[in-house]
């Protein structure tokens, strides 16, 4: 079988299984978050935090909710990792520094999972276990809590209330995440991936001198940084690592796990809205954005172009063979257009084209299909300008879901779209300013360029992927992508529960004859344009630095 073949073949098992999983999932969190009802395990984690589920919040609450748990957890984390010397089960690995140790606990609060350190000899089993696995579950769901208050915003009229964050985060990791997790573990120990608890071991001879490694809970971590699109793994190679992704059965169902609950939770929109069409048009634009890049990468990689040819013979150079060009190109666009950022092949090794594509899933605002959460409130944001620019061609008051947009909602919606873009430039801009910085790339040139803007995209972004070459272990990366990572993470937050509050507080509007039909094609398209145009025009002059003028060079 000829790997193009292998590749499409590959692509499309993963597009039968999203949708068969498509509507019970969609479905079954549309039920989660509308029940009434609290299980006595949750009972029991309300009453330790001293919680009342019944009370409804108004978008301030909601907000001060999300901000202190974040906090408390930052806060929580970092302490773990400054104490990790003291702990049991530390592998003998010393405590973190201080600017590794808010870096990561930064990293893996704000769902990025951005790792400087080789994680297989810095974090021992209670911090990875205790600390970081517990985080990708919690970042997660407060990711899907905050989607959540803005879909209630849209279903909602004549009341400001947006439900209550301690019960939406108790039930998105105890009814969503948890029993998945138990299951995908299962799957992947199956498949090969390890799961103890074993100490630093020998492995046999390596370059005259003896490989270490050390055992690990990898297979529950694995599946919950993949199902919640956290991206950060239990050894520095990530998902390259045969302990963490065996075989190309592994792969294809770690792919599997970072797409199935952001495209899901386009039903769930839709469930909650009372209008699956409306689901199905967020949908229809995100696979459409997803399957475009994915069929582009595999293109440019098979394509054999760019530094990979010139110093491997093909495309092959950074990815692993037993998941070839296919599967590598596959994983790379899924983690890349979602807030994963785990990687089974290294991203700098790819084509000056094929780098670009992932630099630009992440511009995107990673919304096809996006995080878990971020992806379908950010898809939403996107959704409302471009509402409000098909008002502006027609000269009518713009309607989303029977709501207006006004002038309110519409700043709100461009103060969320301008965040990230800030961020990413200012700081890459000031890496090239101070000498320190620049003198962290590998490389010269337009692909030392690519590196820096890498790493600001990935963590304002909140992926968490790394161009690989760049020494961010430094006090200066440490410090800015931590700074980076969580405005870029709880700012957009902000500006997302405002709107929802805003637009849960208007009366519904009645459909006219000229309002805008929303779960049509024709929005869709008018949608994905105004994606590609937006993200286009703020970051064309950096790509075009980056990874364009190395592309058109080779």
């Amino acid at each position: 079988m000829s790997p193009v073949l292998a590749g499409v073949l590959q692509l499309l098992a993963l597009m039968v299984a999203l949708g068969l999983s498509y509507r019970p999932l969609g479905d079954h969190m549309a039920r989660v978050y509308s029940s009434e009802k609290h299980h006595r395990v949750e009972k029991w984690i309300y009453k330790a935090v001293g919680a009342d589920p019944s009370v409804e919040m108004r978008w301030p609450a909601y907000l001060r909710g999300v901000l202190a748990f974040s906090a408390v957890s930052v806060l929580f984390l970092y302490l773990l990792q400054r104490v990790q010397g003291s702990l049991p089960g530390s592998l003998g690995f010393v405590s973190i520094d201080p600017d590794q140790a808010f870096n990561t606990a930064a990293s893996f609060v704000a769902n990025t999972n951005w790792q400087s350190y080789y994680g297989e000899q810095a974090m021992g089993h209670v911090v990875q276990t205790g600390g970081l696995a517990v985080q990708n579950f919690v970042s997660a769901a407060v990711g899907m809590a905050v989607a959540v208050a803005l879909v209630r915003g849209f279903a909602r009229s004549r009341t400001g209330e947006l439900g209550n964050f301690w019960s939406d985060l108790v039930r998105g990791t105890v009814r969503v995440l948890l029993p998945i997790s138990v299951v995908g573990a299962l799957v992947l120990v199956a498949c090969g991936a390890i799961q103890n608890f074993a100490g630093i071991h020998e492995v046999g001879q390596f370059m005259g001198g003896t490989q270490q490694w050390n055992g690990g809970a990898v297979a529950s971590q694995e599946v919950i940084k993949e199902l919640g699109t956290n991206g950060g793994g239990y050894f520095n190679a990530n998902s390259a690592h045969p302990f963490e992704n065996p075989n190309g059965l592994s792969n294809l169902f770690e792919v599997y796990l970072i797409l199935v609950i952001p495209f899901a939770l386009t039903r769930t929109f839709g469930r909650m809205v009372g209008s699956l069409k409306q689901g199905y048009a967020i949908l229809g634009t995100m696979a459409a954005i997803w399957l475009g890049f994915t069929a582009l990468m595999m293109w440019t990689e098979f394509a054999h172009n760019g530094p990979a040819f010139d110093l491997a013979g093909g495309a092959m150079e950074g990815k692993e063979t037993r998941f070839g060009i296919g599967g590598s190109s596959i994983f790379a666009v899924a983690t890349t257009l979602t807030s994963t950022g785990a990687v089974n092949s290294f991203h700098s090794s790819y084509t000056g084209f094929g780098g670009g594509i992932t630099m630009l899933g992440m511009q995107l605002g990673e919304i096809a299909p996006g995080g878990v959460g971020s992806g379908l409130y950010g898809m939403l944001i996107m959704a409302i300008i471009a509402v409000f620019i098909a008002g502006l061609m027609v000269g009518r008051t713009p309607e989303y879901l029977g709501k207006k947009i006004g002038t309110r909602e519409i700043k709100f919606a461009a103060c969320y779209i301008l965040i990230t873009p800030a961020l990413v430039l200012c700081f890459t801009a000031a890496s090239f300013v101070l000498d320190t910085p620049s003198n962290s790339m590998t490389n010269s040139g337009a692909h030392g360029f690519s590196e820096i803007l890498y790493a600001y995209t990935s963590g304002a972004n909140n992926n968490g992927s790394a161009f690989a070459g760049l020494n961010a272990d430094t006090q200066w990366f440490n410090s800015t992508i931590g700074i980076a990572m969580l405005l870029g993470r709880f700012l957009p937050m902000v500006f997302v529960l405002a709107l929802a509050g805003s637009l849960a507080e208007q009366k519904p509007v009645p459909e006219t004859a000229g309002t805008l039909r929303t779960e049509k094609p024709l929005f869709t398209g008018l949608l994905v344009g105004t994606i590609l145009i937006i993200t286009g025009l703020t970051y064309f002059p950096a790509l075009a630095l980056g990874p364009l003028a190395e592309g058109l060079a080779a």
